[in-house]
């Protein structure tokens, strides 16, 4: 597919998407289950002496489809692949693990080479593990990073990862983070029409864009770009008395998400993917917990 039937595919689902949002909402009426799939981090799951594999089958026992991951990582890919297949999960994403102390924005090309490296390293190993996305900061502004730049760097170095992406069937996914960078939607979509290539789309995090947004909002806008969901709650009361990052400190469905909204928007656009957790993490009851909230909201 080259750059124009992409950009003309993309603009008219979401035009589509925009003309009858509510009317798709009737086709799934709240306390109807969804075919969204629910995941988890690895890093959430924190239980003493566990080891990879126990925690893989914690994590299916209590109820989800599949796990998240950062790459590269100290835990050998042959034991993720072990406990993969002993739980019978799917690796729903990869973050690259590398994108925040070696972003593609940065002014030092020493940086930028092994933020390179990394990203190419998270994508080969999401081909061993049959990982289809792959989440991506794409850069940080900053005193020295001018908003132009990072945009100019980050998709440029983006656009030569994409025979990486296609070589390991797994996509590139832009992520909205609090690096000052993209914080709108219209911007989140013209970051991704730029680079023109169905192989780089978005990671929604829904959590990260109550700040200045919502949820909603972002989806409809984002339409088919939307590749991955991170679930995760902010209360704007609580970051107003407490501080900004506070907000995040607010139990999963307590927060300022409007999730009947949300999830009518996801079903506008079609969305059936994965929702990765991003929440306070523990023991086997606390994802259990987890594991029946999050199937409360996506039937909301």
């Amino acid at each position: 597919m080259n750059r124009r039937t992409f950009l003309q595919s993309t603009t008219a689902a979401v035009a589509a998407s925009a003309l009858a949002p509510l009317a798709r909402a009737a086709d799934t009426p709240a306390g109807k289950k969804r075919s969204l799939k629910k995941a988890v981090n690895l890093s959430m799951v924190k239980v003493d002496g566990a080891s990879v594999e126990d925690r893989f089958k914690m994590v299916r026992d209590a109820g989800f489809d599949g796990m998240e991951l950062n790459r590269p990582d100290a835990i050998p890919l042959d034991e993720i692949i072990k406990a993969r297949d002993a739980s019978g999960l799917k690796i729903a994403g990869i973050i690259c693990s590398t994108h925040w102390g070696k972003p593609l924005s940065s002014p030092d090309p020493a940086n930028v080479e092994e933020g390179v490296r990394g990203l190419r390293l998270a994508l080969s190993d999401a081909a061993e593990l049959g990982c289809e996305r792959l989440l991506l900061v794409p850069g940080v502004v900053k005193k020295e990073v001018r908003y132009d730049e990072c945009w100019q760097r980050s998709s440029a170095r983006i656009k030569e990862a994409i025979e990486y992406a296609e070589k390991a069937r797994c996509k590139i996914c832009v992520e909205n983070v609090w690096n000052h960078f993209i914080a709108d939607p219209m911007s989140a979509a013209r970051f991704v029409d730029e680079i023109g290539n169905p192989w780089v789309g978005w990671h929604l995090d829904l959590g990260n864009l109550i700040a200045y947004g919502w949820p909603e909002h972002w989806a409809q806008i984002l339409g088919p770009r939307v590749y991955n969901l991170h679930i995760k709650e902010y209360s704007r009361k609580k970051a107003d008395t407490e501080g900004p990052y506070k907000g995040f400190q607010v139990e999963l469905g307590e927060g300022d998400n409007d999730w009947p909204a949300t999830m009518t928007a996801l079903d506008a656009i079609a969305y059936n993917g994965w929702g990765i957790l991003e929440v306070r993490g523990g023991d086997a009851a606390r994802m259990k917990f987890l594991a029946e909230r999050t199937d409360q909201l996506f039937s909301s």
